[in-house]
């Protein structure tokens, strides 16, 4: 299983406002963000960069798979991070919003970056955040944290006890349950419409498949296949243009065996999806 984040650090939460009066305000190429796709917060982040057609309007710079940092961090980061607080006390973690105009940072917030992408720079791009649905999406999400990526930690993780590790596993499992009944009825998660919701369900499938599964053994790993409906999801998601062409399972794969503590197990050899026949490759920008 992964290792814990680097020393946990306030984040920055500024949020971009409607207007001038606001200080942060949408205004195009003001912004950047700094991404390593290879990180499932930034790559919730790219998904909706593209969705919404924001590359000209709010550059992205694409950070390496792995922090090359000794704290965890980004070396690239560092100068932004200083510039937004003195001695900042930890690693220059992705992802960041920044601001071209101050050569600060506005936000490190995962959570209010997609809201204000969507909000204030969506234009004519799809409503991800449709009135009336940021509590379900909340929900969702939190849902999908708890119920798979926690529960599949849990399940995998060597020193727990049998007992936990099953009911870990069944917590997972009814989750994934859960999600292929809702599915089965609709396109998509809200409805017939894709929303942030998709977003984040399908990177966190990404993540099940392609971290958390070389932790489990094969018969937990079959269980979890067998959820046909979702997993067709899956594929198709990944197989539009917003979704699939920003993974990079290389990334991913570097990603996890730098910061892994726990063993890997006979699921390994098992995989979900073949997620490579979506992908394309993407290199770091300078800087």
């Amino acid at each position: 299983m992964s290792a814990p984040s680097p020393t946990a650090v306030p984040s920055f939460r500024g949020r971009i406002g409607c207007d001038a009066r606001s200080g942060y305000y949408a205004a195009p190429h003001r912004y950047r963000l700094h991404l390593s796709p290879s990180c499932p917060h930034c790559l919730q982040i790219a998904v909706t960069h593209s969705l919404l057609g924001l590359e000209d309007a709010l550059p992205v710079t694409l950070l390496p798979a792995v922090p090359d940092a000794p704290d965890g961090g980004h070396t690239a980061l560092r100068a932004l991070y200083e510039a937004s607080s003195h001695q900042h006390p930890g690693p220059a973690a992705a992802p960041v919003l920044s601001d071209g105009w101050t050569g600060t940072i506005v936000s490190t917030h995962t959570p209010g970056i997609l809201r204000d992408m969507v909000r204030r720079f969506g234009g004519d791009g799809p409503d991800l955040v449709p009135p009336g649905a940021e509590e379900e999406i909340e929900a969702l999400a939190r849902f999908g944290e708890q119920g798979i990526t926690a529960a599949a930690q849990r399940a995998g993780r060597v020193e727990a006890t049998a007992a936990e590790r099953d009911a870990a596993l069944a917590t997972l499992l009814s989750t994934l349950d859960s999600l292929e009944e809702r599915l089965a009825a609709r396109e998509y998660l809200l409805g017939a419409e894709l929303t942030l919701a998709d977003v984040q369900l399908w990177v966190t499938l990404v993540q099940l498949d392609t971290v958390h599964r070389h932790h489990l053994d094969v018969a937990a790993v079959h269980r979890i296949t067998d959820h046909p409906v979702l997993w067709a999801y899956a594929r198709r998601l990944a197989a539009r243009p917003a979704f699939g062409p920003h993974l990079d399972l290389d990334g991913i794969a570097l990603r996890h065996h730098a910061h892994c503590r726990g063993k890997e197990a006979a699921g390994s050899a098992v995989q979900i999806v073949d997620w490579a026949a979506f992908t394309r490759r993407r290199t770091p920008e300078a800087g």
